[in-house]
């Protein structure tokens, strides 16, 4: 649509309010946005990554002859194995593909009240222990392998404890209203919908740098907005959940708790997957979550499966939650359910959404390239700001002149 006269002149002293806004925003918000970007950009492929840095830890030759793993129970019992008595089992990843490694997480605690996060790697064909590493102590600063780095300052930005949750999920909610007032300042309120789409051929330094923030802004916005607000679902659940329930009933995994039993010894982790397998026969486990922190006793066990192929839902993830005692299912996690609410189907996009495997190879390519996109609109806007800082000044400084 295109305006003219009055129209025009009350709508470019609107935006001039939005640019204000836009501006501020992004100098104080833009280097986390840079952050949130370039780190999300690497976690996209961080498995890929981490067996290209880690290849004799992370992946395993497949025998030929159609070899098939071995049981889980002992997968997990030799994995046990490889760290002190009395380590929990905190987490496990099963084998993206059939050239990966098992990846077992535990929690060590040694005297003195120190935690160590050690992951041990085991060949599931041959039940050999490939190796372990430590990934981080209670009295380190920071993760001490690569991807463990990345993923600390792409969710916590390094920063201990529940204040980490607050300021990821402030600024990506601030990022949010940067994102959308950028998007009304880049309006072409003139109705040149070219210029506004195109970066101008021989142009300037000045206008290349202008160019490459609008559309660089304009094409990254489409995926930028939900990748910012499933952000801000996964660090603050508590705060989201109850605002997306005023307009449809959600239920939320992570909320469950196991019951203790007196004299009950909790199910093994291969046994939680299998009775998930006996739901979903079909697909490949994923993440198995078991005990671990303040609540290891209320624990629930979590398993979530890739590529369960079923009607009813474009995503073929699901995650079923049981009760670590009486392995009784507490919550399913699935979008195809007939009794799956709006929300329920919504907040289960989001993490599909944020690392963009919604949608396949072209999903992740899309989100990868929008956080590399994000260091860009930082520093091309620092480098627009400062032109017209500058220009201000010339300006002034010619009429003190006169």
């Amino acid at each position: 649509m295109k305006f003219t006269g009055k129209r025009l002149t009350q709508l470019k002293d609107r935006r001039k309010f939005w640019l204000d806004i836009h501006l501020w925003l992004g100098l104080v918000l833009g280097f986390l946005l840079a952050i949130y970007g370039v780190t999300g950009s690497i976690l996209v492929f961080h498995a890929e990554i981490d067996e290209l840095l880690n290849p004799k830890l992370l992946t395993v030759v497949r025998p030929t002859g159609g070899a098939v793993y071995k049981p889980l129970a002992d997968i997990f019992e030799i994995g046990k194995s490889a760290v002190p008595e009395g380590a929990k089992h905190t987490f496990a990843t099963y084998p993206r593909n059939d050239n990966a490694a098992f990846r077992l997480n535990y929690s060590v605690s040694s005297i003195g009240g120190k935690t160590e996060s050690w992951q041990v790697y085991v060949d599931p064909y041959s039940l050999k222990v490939l190796g372990k590493r430590l990934m981080k102590t209670s009295d380190s600063l920071f993760p001490l392998t690569f991807i463990g780095f990345v993923f600390e300052l792409h969710y916590a930005l390094l920063i201990e404890g529940e204040l980490s949750t607050v300021i990821v999920g402030l600024s990506a909610a601030l990022l949010i209203i940067s994102v959308l007032t950028g998007l009304i300042v880049w309006w072409p309120l003139t109705g040149k919908w070219q210029q506004a789409l195109m970066i101008k051929r021989k142009a300037s330094g000045e206008r290349l740098n202008y160019d490459l923030h609008k559309t660089a802004g304009f094409y990254s916005t489409l995926i930028l907005l939900p990748v910012l607000f499933s952000g801000i679902y996964m660090v603050l659940p508590h705060n989201v959940v109850p605002v997306l329930e005023v307009f449809s009933p959600v239920t939320y995994r992570y909320w469950f708790r196991s019951t203790p039993m007196p004299g009950k010894q909790s199910i093994s982790m291969a046994e939680a997957i299998a009775r998930a397998g006996q739901l979903y026969p079909k697909g490949r486990p994923h993440w198995i979550y078991g005990a671990y922190g303040a609540t290891e006793q209320t624990a629930t066990y979590t398993v979530c499966k890739d590529d369960v192929d079923r009607p009813g839902s474009w995503l073929q993830r699901v995650c079923v939650v049981m009760d670590r005692y009486s392995g009784k299912v507490l919550d399913v996690d699935d979008p195809a359910l007939p009794n799956a609410t709006a929300g329920e189907v919504f907040t289960h996009w989001q993490w599909p959404l944020h690392s963009g495997q919604g949608f396949g190879m072209t999903g992740r390519i899309l989100v990868f390239l929008t956080g590399l996109a994000c260091p860009v609109l930082f520093v091309t806007g620092v480098i627009r700001w400062l032109h017209k800082r500058n220009a201000t000044s010339v300006r002034r400084l010619n009429n003190h002149r006169l």
